[in-house]
């Protein structure tokens, strides 16, 4: 394969199901060594798309290619190179740790010894040896998670496809699966995942797609699309509730001149290079919010500027 060529390319890819159509005409190219991802809420077609570039679900129109090769004829040749991390695990119940590592392994054809040794190199990467005869069930959820990830790198794959890795998980075990993340990344693998976690996808994205019902609203670094939508900080504001729960919508007015604002249910953000003076500019006129928080922008504020809804809408 020509280094220079995309690990994967979509152009004008659309996937319908009956008359709805879930992703709707996205052009995306995935550079080999990097981690990609695709940012939005649920029903934004990040699944739909995975699911095409995984090669288990045809497009309905548009040109993809994956490692070079069109998933219409070359389906089973992309997947010997693929690793795939569902959102739901898929493990073997009936197996322990280790024999699940084992029998995948030997689904793809690699020979008994080496898919041993395999086996023990990734228990060892994501921290399960002292877990190997353990059964699946007795695993807490983060382990799960680990033991998928490690199944999905029983081929060695030129590809892993990871589809909202941490869904569910306590944020230690996040932290853990991120840290394994970013070393497989140091190590020359591409990754390309879902989430509708902002933080997961500053932390581990090199570049991202922001998806919002079926399209493409917005590409580039973390840095960058906050940088381009967004401003160095942001103002929380929280009010009192009135009796008609209008308190936030009233309030915003007297607010309009000090910058961007989105009116939220229950706070106004305020976008400004300088927080804090939004905060004393706010006290000057009279009014006091009860809770107060000046934060960095994050790319779930890109998000609100560009669909007018959180991320975890």
């Amino acid at each position: 394969m020509i280094v220079s060529e995309p690990m994967i390319r979509a152009r004008g890819l659309r996937k319908s199901f009956g008359g709805f159509e879930a992703v709707k005409g996205i052009d995306v190219d995935v550079r080999r060594g990097e981690a990609f991802g695709f940012l939005g809420p649920n029903g934004a077609g990040k699944s739909s798309t995975m699911r095409m570039i995984a090669t288990v679900s045809p497009a309905t129109a548009g040109e993809l290619r994956i490692l070079g090769l069109d998933p219409a004829t070359d389906g089973p040749a992309i997947r010997a190179r693929l690793g795939v991390c569902p959102q739901e695990d898929t493990l073997d119940n009936e197996l322990n740790v280790f024999d699940n590592l084992y029998v995948y392994g030997r689904y793809f054809g690699i020979d008994k010894a080496t898919v041993r040794e395999r086996a023990e190199e990734l228990l060892e990467f994501v921290q399960l040896t002292d877990k190997r005869k353990a059964k699946v069930e007795e695993l807490s959820g983060g382990m799960k998670r680990r033991l998928s990830i490690a199944r999905s790198l029983v081929n060695r794959p030129d590809l892993l496809l990871l589809d909202e890795p941490t869904t569910g998980l306590d944020p230690q075990a996040r932290h853990v699966l991120w840290d394994q993340l970013f070393r497989l990344k140091q190590a020359g693998v591409t990754l390309v995942m879902t989430t509708h976690y902002m933080d997961e996808a500053e932390q581990l994205c090199d570049r991202l797609v922001v998806m919002d019902k079926g399209v493409i609203a917005a590409e580039g670094s973390p840095r960058e699309l906050i940088e381009e939508h967004s401003t160095r900080e942001v103002a929380e504001l929280r009010f009192g509730v009135s009796d008609d729960g209008n308190t936030h919508e009233l309030l915003a007015g007297k607010l309009e001149d000090l910058g961007r604002l989105e009116v939220l249910p229950d706070r106004i953000l305020v976008y400004s290079a300088d927080g804090e003076e939004v905060i004393a500019k706010t006290h000057e006129r009279g009014l006091e919010p009860v809770a107060v928080l000046v934060r960095r922008s994050t790319l779930e504020d890109v998000f609100l500027k560009l669909t007018g809804r959180t991320l975890v809408d």
